[in-house]
């Protein structure tokens, strides 16, 4: 019996010892926050924990875009406002419920406005009790349905919410006097395509609606939720690449080719990727998402 009880002691131990590696490990790779000054007023904020965030120095206070993934990540920013501006962050603004954009909202006072389409609100409150829960008390005080048109400490700002892309409640903010998007993870430079969330109820047909409402607006620089910030070609890019897969698949599809000739027409693997490291099956391609959205409309 005491052997075992060592045994088990020694398991219990070592796994410990491997969660604080791997955490340590986790927030070594964590790339150092840096700052760039997009225009006057405007700035971005890659690295760190996360999403890549924006803040906007208004008159009277700062707006910020998206948060990290931990308070601590966001308390960087934070810092790095302060080093900007004495003005305080009296307003957040949401692009979705994605946990490495909403976490960070811990990490601030409360009384702060925080914005988000009505559909992030209710995922933000349906993650209460998950794994990877959005702060409860920090849950949006102010939503909208599909557009909204505010000046928040000066700053005019447009919000737009043309259908569920990525997630249900992805919301797109436009400067127009910097034209300046923020597309949140409907942009995304760190892969070659776009990633969809179907358990938030996002689509890909949603995504192409979404990257051609962005596309229509005057702006030349569009901000990313993840790499590097993007121009309007570069966008139009993107959105040609999507629109020719999402055609060919559905295509495809229509002639009542499988998903495994699909993919292997495409050039892609059909053998199933291995599970993720906590076990979980790994997130559906692209193709994949794209081919069973237009398999339902056949």
């Amino acid at each position: 019996m005491r052997n075992t009880r060592k045994a088990i002691l020694g398991l219990v131990t070592i796994a410990v010892l491997v969660s604080l590696s791997t955490l340590a490990w986790a927030q070594q790779q964590a790339a150092p926050l840096k700052v760039t000054k997009v225009k006057d007023n405007v700035y971005w904020v890659q690295g760190g924990a996360g999403s890549n965030d924006g803040f906007i120095v208004g008159t009277t206070g700062v707006v910020v875009v998206d948060t990290k993934t931990t308070p601590d990540s966001e308390k960087g920013v934070i810092a790095e406002i302060a080093k900007v501006t004495p003005k305080a962050v009296d307003t957040v603004i949401i692009t979705h419920s994605d946990g490495d954009h909403v976490n960070g909202l811990a990490a601030f006072p409360p009384g702060l406005t925080i914005i988000a389409q009505e559909n992030c609100k209710k995922e933000m409150e349906a993650s209460a009790g998950s794994r990877n829960p959005a702060p409860q008390d920090r849950l949006p005080t102010k939503t909208y349905a599909k557009t909204d048109k505010l000046t928040a400490d000066g700053v005019h700002i447009r919000l737009y919410h043309w259908a569920p892309g990525h997630t249900s409640g992805d919301t797109v903010v436009y400067l127009p006097d910097e034209k300046i998007v923020f597309g949140g993870d409907l942009l995304v430079t760190n892969r070659t395509d776009t990633g969809i969330h179907p358990e938030k109820n996002g689509s890909a047909a949603g995504w192409l609606e979404n990257a051609k409402g962005m596309l229509g607006l005057d702006a030349d620089t569009y901000l990313t939720g993840h790499g590097d910030m993007m121009t309007k070609a570069d966008v139009q890019k993107k959105y040609d690449l999507i629109q020719d897969k999402y055609a060919k698949i559905k295509t495809m599809a229509a002639q009542g080719k499988s998903l495994d000739e699909v993919k292997t027409s495409l050039g892609e693997p059909t053998a199933a990727p291995p599970p993720n490291a906590n076990g979980a099956p790994p997130a559906a391609t692209l193709t994949e998402i794209i081919y069973k959205e237009v398999s339902k409309k056949s």
